[in-house]
């Protein structure tokens, strides 16, 4: 057996890995690609949050959109942390990096148009967050990652009930109920994406054969609708996909991948997509990519603009 065989084979049977040591270059490689997509994922969701935060109806408000933020700073500092034990310059990463190679998904390139978009956010995209740390939190075979998942699963599972609170009240009014349901028509198919590829398209298994998390793209989609589309319909809002009950599985109403209307926020259900142009358009980023970046980087680049100032 090869080495990355023997490790695969270790962790199949429940080794944690602790250290440098204990990996393949394969294990390393893969490690670290998902660390950086989750640590941009994290850091990049507080910008669109910013754009509405003072709109908050009342303090109350205000201060859990503040306390969700916080917590989304803290779980990328825990990213970069442990992307920084793996050899990787953080500082770099954060600071240098151009905003098109940042890996956060592309949900996050849109400001917000209202306050309760904001609960959307939360109660669509950090169910999908949920959704994927959750299974990292209960497959990982990296151990310092699933210790501090312990932290990050909970305060998950807060931001989603925040905005399932913020949604649910909102429908009690014909105004607010109308801006839910045009958030989710444009936010919902944004989270399907953030599952990736179907399984029969992605071609690299390396996050589960070293069990880097358990369940497929696939499998982490349908586990999203099975609390996402009971929980819209719950409130009255309606989305574009139902339980089959011929294929027990929760199927999607509209051609999945679909076209984009960036301007308009809108899905062009009449003209489908394939996974390699839905690729595409994530590596084109959104609108407000370079803006939302650029305001994570504005501090370090002006203290480093101040350091070269007063050297010379």
């Amino acid at each position: 057996m090869s080495k990355s065989e023997v490790l695969q084979e270790k962790v199949r049977k429940g080794f944690m890995v602790e250290r440098m040591e204990d990996m393949d270059e394969d294990y390393l490689k893969a490690l670290k690609q998902t660390l950086m997509i989750v640590g941009d994922t994290e850091l990049l969701s507080v910008p669109p949050l910013l754009t509405v935060y003072q709109e908050a109806p009342n303090l109350n408000y205000k201060i859990t959109a503040l306390a969700v933020m916080q917590d989304e700073l803290g779980h990328a500092h825990i990213a970069y942390r442990l992307l920084e034990e793996l050899g990787e310059d953080t500082v770099r990463l954060v600071y240098e990096r151009p905003s098109n190679r940042w890996k956060n998904p592309y949900a996050f390139d849109f400001k917000l148009n209202n306050w309760i978009e904001l609960g959307v956010f939360n109660g669509l995209f950090d169910r999908a967050g949920y959704t994927l740390l959750g299974d990292a939190y209960e497959n990982t075979s990296y151990g310092p990652w699933k210790r501090a998942l312990v932290k990050v699963d909970k305060e998950e599972l807060f931001h989603l009930r925040n905005g399932e609170i913020i949604m649910k009240s909102a429908m009690k009014k014909p105004e607010t109920a109308k801006q839910v349901q045009g958030a989710v028509d444009w936010m919902f198919m944004m989270g399907l994406e953030f599952f990736g590829v179907s399984d029969q398209k992605k071609s690299r298994s390396a996050q589960i054969d070293y069990r880097l998390k358990g369940k497929t793209n696939d499998e982490l989609r349908q586990k999203w609708l099975s609390t996402a589309v009971p929980f819209c319909e719950s409130i009255g809002v309606k989305v574009p996909a139902h339980y089959d009950e011929d294929q027990e599985k929760y199927v999607v109403d509209v051609p999945f991948p679909c076209k984009f209307d960036v301007e308009n926020r809108r899905w062009k259900f009449d003209e489908p997509d394939t996974w390699e142009g839905m690729i595409e358009r994530f590596k084109k980023r959104g609108p407000e990519n370079e803006e939302f970046v650029a305001r994570i980087q504005k501090g370090a680049k002006e203290m480093e603009k101040m350091r070269q100032e007063e050297a010379s």
